[in-house]
């Protein structure tokens, strides 16, 4: 028995969300992972109908906010292209997770809250019907970092954390989404961008308590670029070249250097983009990424300039 959410039938019609007898999903909020009263260490869950119908169990995407650590909050992923888009096929079950910002604790907090989320996951996985060996994330910006530091730090004991009620279980996940999340701190400045990353008061230094440059180890532990291995978990990276705040380099750079060492990936240019991308990408790119990997339906995708 899950405890402490406030739960709610929804049905999804011309892009946006009503609610109504279709019951295409549903969603039970503010579920505590951590097991503190911290309203940031909470997810939402959503479930489709097909869960209820079926003996089957169904893989999980789960979304990372962004807001540069700083700002932003899981309500983000009920955006009608984000996770409802997912869980409305009734081939995924979908999670919204939060994370304590910056402004509250410094890294690796941030990291340590999303694998306790993960750990939730796979600890309830049997009684929700989910499958735990299926569990793919995706996140913007802050969130897309996020999502890569998951990806390429299974099992790094130092990033763990201690966190919640299921730290026996393992943090692990299977697929990565990134849009446009930073991938390595210290060559943020390589490109001009709108924000000046190696002074004291830019997200990154914020992020981890110094200026990035002073603090080069605590940059690095940050860094999905400095954690990638042959081991780690498809991705699917997204950016806009013309991005004035997490220059497009950091989405090349992780990609090159996961398939140096053999990781699928594959990466979306968008040239004309700055910081953000189209909606429809979630249906023409983002769910047959998940379908591929996790229906097997389809092709692992090819690396497009648009």
């Amino acid at each position: 028995m899950i405890s402490g959410f406030k739960f709610a039938w929804v049905t999804l019609l011309s892009s946006s969300v009503v609610y109504g007898s279709k019951q295409e999903f549903s969603i039970q909020r503010d579920i505590a992972y951590s097991g503190s009263g911290n309203p940031h260490q909470t997810l939402d869950l959503y479930t489709p109908r097909s869960l209820k119908n079926s003996s089957g169990k169904l893989p999980v995407v789960v979304w990372i906010h962004g807001g540069a650590w700083k700002s932003g909050s899981k309500k983000s992923g009920n955006h009608p292209n984000r996770i409802p888009e997912i869980v409305r096929t009734q081939r995924y079950a979908g999670v919204s997770i939060g994370y304590r910002l910056s402004q509250e604790v410094k890294w690796p907090a941030q990291i340590h809250d999303c694998k306790a989320a993960i750990r939730w996951i796979r600890g309830n996985a049997k009684s929700l019907g989910l499958d735990s060996g299926r569990i793919g994330v995706w996140g913007s910006s802050a969130g897309g970092h996020l999502a890569s530091m998951l990806g390429t730090t299974t099992d790094h004991k130092t990033l763990e954390g201690e966190i919640g009620n299921f730290r026996s279980f393992s943090s692990e996940v299977h697929a990565v989404v990134n849009y446009y999340g930073p991938s390595a701190f210290l060559r943020m400045d390589d490109q001009p961008s709108k924000i000046l990353h190696n002074s004291p008061d830019s997200p990154e230094s914020q992020l981890i308590g110094h200026p990035i440059q002073e603090a080069k180890e605590s940059a690095q532990n940050a860094s999905p670029l400095h954690h990638v291995s042959a081991r780690d978990a498809p991705h699917f990276h997204f950016h806009g070249m013309q991005d004035s705040l997490v220059p497009y380099q950091q989405s090349l750079l992780l990609h090159h250097a996961l398939k140096k060492e053999k990781v699928s990936s594959a990466l979306i240019s968008v040239r004309k983009a700055g910081h953000r991308m189209p909606v429809e990408f979630t249906k023409e790119f983002v769910i047959p990424f998940f379908d591929f990997l996790f229906h097997g339906v389809g092709k692992f995708p090819k690396d497009l300039s648009l």
